[in-house]
């Protein structure tokens, strides 16, 4: 009632009520238009199968696919391939990032760090990582430690980067107000540095992660007998499509399942935003 009561005075006082405008373009979560585009998609691509405007055999229908990734889970091929890219994934993701972030946040804080590497990070980073394998397998010789170190390879350049980025971009005024109130240099890193370079270090992680699932996959099918690159070069070679491209689903499907990951990491350390 208080509402309408001022809503009637602002009308007989002729002003007129202006709607809330400083939304800041706030996201609003939308996953049934998500699901719904996939939906689509799909649909469109069985229908097209269906009435014959795409030939199955260079292009398989979904239900095929599905057909595929069921043989697969049964034979129990699906496991083995998976944990085995899983883990190389997750070795040398761990360790990139980890040399990544130190390197980043230490060329961000300190000029003499940054002169040193900026050039030399500048001239490998558009070096193909993969180029690399066949030099990593002379050096580590024949196993796992020439994928992870590609992997790891892969994942370094893009989080330094991203965290350098994150750490120069934080408003030198914040950091100088932590001055004024002498706080030590462990706390202005702490409570100002890293809290305003987190949005740049969780982008940099995504395109990491996605790094990762490109040089897995070309790393297994270089030099490697099982894991999900692997198979595809074995189905490639086959001409097995349906196989084919149930391993390139299972790869969006892990790109989805990491970027999910990464989504509720953001929505919990970046709250405060």
């Amino acid at each position: 009632m208080a509402e309408v009561a001022g809503a009637a005075r602002n009308q007989g006082d002729g002003r007129r009520a202006v709607s809330f405008r400083g939304g800041g373009f706030l996201p609003q979560p939308r996953p049934v238009y998500s699901w719904l585009t996939f939906a689509v998609l799909i649909a469109l691509w069985q229908a097209a199968i269906s009435v014959g405007w795409l030939n199955p055999v260079f292009l398989p229908s979904p239900a095929d696919i599905v057909a595929a990734l069921w043989r697969l889970a049964v034979s129990g091929d699906l496991w083995r391939h998976l944990s085995i890219s899983l883990f190389r994934i997750g070795y040398g993701w761990l360790i990139g990032t980890a040399l990544g972030l130190v390197t980043g946040i230490a060329m961000g804080l300190f000029s003499i760090t940054r002169a040193i590497a900026m050039p030399l990070v500048s001239a490998l980073y558009p070096v193909p990582k993969i180029a690399l394998l066949p030099l990593l397998i002379l050096w580590l010789g024949i196993g796992e430690e020439p994928k992870v170190a590609t992997i790891a390879a892969g994942v370094f350049f893009p989080t330094v980067i991203g965290t350098f980025s994150g750490v120069d971009s934080v408003p030198r005024n914040l950091i100088r107000m932590g001055q004024s109130f002498n706080l030590p240099v462990t706390a202005i890193v702490w409570k100002i540095i890293l809290p305003s370079a987190l949005p740049g270090i969780l982008a940099a992680f995504r395109n990491s992660v996605a790094t990762a699932l490109l040089l897995v996959s070309a790393a297994e099918m270089i030099g490697a007998q099982f894991g999900i690159g692997a198979f595809l070069n074995t189905a490639g070679n086959l001409m097995q499509t349906d196989d084919l491209m149930a391993g390139l689903v299972i790869l969006s499907l892990l790109g989805l399942g990491f970027g999910g990951v990464l989504s509720l990491l953001e929505r919990s350390l970046l709250s405060w935003r």
